[in-house]
């Protein structure tokens, strides 16, 4: 053997050494949870073959704690790029079979390259977070390692697209990055998050809870909104990531990608005459519009455990990637709250930082009333859902199908914080308030001093009814640019978009605005 081909075999030895990573007992347990290992991860991440590591190689260079005789393969985290379904995405994935995938400076330095890298390329990075948290015997740069990982997350969002997987432990600092990012997959049983442990609740408030109710997928995706996915396994996890890649486009400056579809473009929607019931307080699923509209009636769903008042989801129309927040009839009503404005607040802002048009689908009776939505801040709340769309610059389509009174009105894309295209069903009631309560605050004198207060109540909730419960009066001014035929809605919104894809819009120059958040 010469000494080239000594030097390949050495580079062949120390690669295979580095893919053993925590070494076989530690994968095995990995393993015996039901859970990837992070090359697996990667692997069933990117297009068969595609995936180049960068960094190897890195070494930590702690010397403390007797840590200048620990080798920890690839530093704990595994690094670089390759084609999901053929487009380009860097990614990296933490290995908690080396050292618990334990943080320290070198394990930062390789994340924050790739980040750096895919923001000079321009496009999507991928963090798949399995750690143990920060590296203890490296101290202060370790936590360096964290706020430079923070400072890019800030740096890129509105710029490439950022996704979290969190598939095992994520606790204390770890937890803010992928709280940073765009969209945030959990897995069921296996992942957590949380700021401070069981243990230390336990010792520090005296309440006693499980890792799963503290921090699981579930309790993320229903109670708190920081996450958007809670996926069933590994697997799951990676195919729901590459789903929603396939709605993205790469960076801030591209279009979303436009799928082909065999699928007739214009049709009309018979079902959707009938969608609204006879019975005014019986509610319908909004999906069941959504479903009517979208190519082949698939939409995909971020968030849809939370605030499931609300509905934030991609669909295709025409191939093109849309963006939907529609009120739900079946929950609350489709009451607008607390969490349903942060909720669509946020999905707003991503997709207008991303060249993705927004379609709203209004049937609302209102902001929910009550103490705990009073003192927990529903006016600072709801003022970022008026700020979102009032700031969005993407076409902006709303369709009123029932009800849309007062505040809510105007919070869900009306023309005056600037629709470009605003249709409303011969069904839309568009006002101040329901007929009951306008008529108790107009005729109150005259009802309270009837001879049969109840007749004089039934017949001015009926004048007001005919007079303002109509999208007529809305579209006599303007702010409504047609009534159409439910059955047709699907061909109004393909030519809305056709014709607003083009759009431009500039804004005052400024830093950036103050969001009540």
């Amino acid at each position: 053997m010469n000494r080239v081909q000594k030097m390949i075999h050495n580079l062949k030895e120390k690669d295979a050494e580095t893919l053993t990573m925590g070494g076989a007992t530690a994968v095995e347990k990995q393993k015996a949870k039901g859970k990837l290992t992070a090359r697996e991860r990667l692997d069933r991440l990117f297009d068969r073959g595609s995936f180049r590591e960068i960094d190897r190689f890195v070494a930590h260079r702690c010397t403390n704690f007797g840590m200048d005789r620990v080798e920890i393969p690839a530093d704990g985290v595994v690094t670089g790029h390759g084609l999901v379904n053929g487009r380009p995405v860097f990614a990296y994935a933490q290995d908690v079979t080396s050292r618990a995938g334990s943080l320290g400076e070198m394990h930062a330095k390789k994340i924050c390259k790739v980040m750096d890298m895919a923001m000079k390329a321009g496009v999507p990075i991928i963090g798949m977070n399995d750690s143990g948290g920060a590296r203890i015997q490296e101290g202060v740069d370790a936590l360096a390692g964290y706020g430079e990982i923070f400072f890019r997350n800030a740096g890129a969002s509105g710029v490439i697209p950022q996704i979290s997987a969190i598939m095992g432990a994520t606790a204390g600092g770890a937890v803010y990055s992928p709280a940073m990012t765009d969209f945030v997959f959990m897995v069921k049983k296996s992942s957590h998050m949380f700021i401070t442990g069981p243990d230390v609740i336990r010792s520090v408030t005296g309440e006693d809870v499980g890792f799963d109710t503290l921090g699981g997928a579930v309790t993320h995706c229903t109670k708190s909104g920081v996450a958007h996915f809670a996926c069933e396994d590994d697997d799951d996890c990676i195919t729901n990531i590459k789903a929603l890649l396939s709605y993205l486009p790469a960076n801030n400056r591209e279009a979303p990608p436009r799928a082909l579809s065999e699928e007739p473009i214009h049709r009309l929607c018979p079902e959707l005459d009938t969608l609204i019931p006879e019975n005014p307080m019986k509610p319908y699923d909004m999906f069941d519009l959504i479903r009517a509209v979208a190519d082949h009636g698939t939409y995909f769903e971020p968030h849809s455990l939370f605030a499931p008042n609300i509905i934030t989801c991609f669909i295709r129309l025409g191939g093109r990637t849309v963006g939907v927040i529609a009120n739900q009839p079946k929950v609350l009503a489709g009451c607008l709250d607390i969490n349903t404005s942060d909720k669509a607040s946020r999905f707003i802002r991503f997709c207008d930082a991303f060249n993705i048009p927004l379609l709203t689908l209004a049937d609302v009776p209102g902001f929910l009333p009550g103490i705990q939505q009073e003192w927990g801040g529903i006016i600072r709340h709801g003022a970022k859902l008026l700020w979102s769309y009032s700031e969005a610059t993407v076409p902006k389509l709303l369709l009123i199908t029932k009800k849309d009174y007062g505040g809510a009105y105007l919070a869900m894309s009306s023309r005056h914080l600037g629709a470009d295209m605003a249709f409303a069903w011969p069904t839309a009631e568009i006002a101040v308030m329901g007929a009951q309560g306008a008529a108790n605050v107009i005729h109150r004198k005259e009802i309270k001093g009837a001879d049969n207060p109840e007749a004089i109540r039934t017949e001015k909730i009926g004048e007001y009814n005919d007079l303002f419960l109509t999208p007529y009066i809305a579209a006599a001014r303007g702010y409504i640019d047609a009534v159409i035929v439910p059955s047709e809605t699907r061909n109004h919104l393909l030519d809305a978009l056709d014709v607003m894809c083009s759009k431009r819009e500039s804004r005052p120059e400024k830093k950036h605005g103050n969001i009540p958040l």
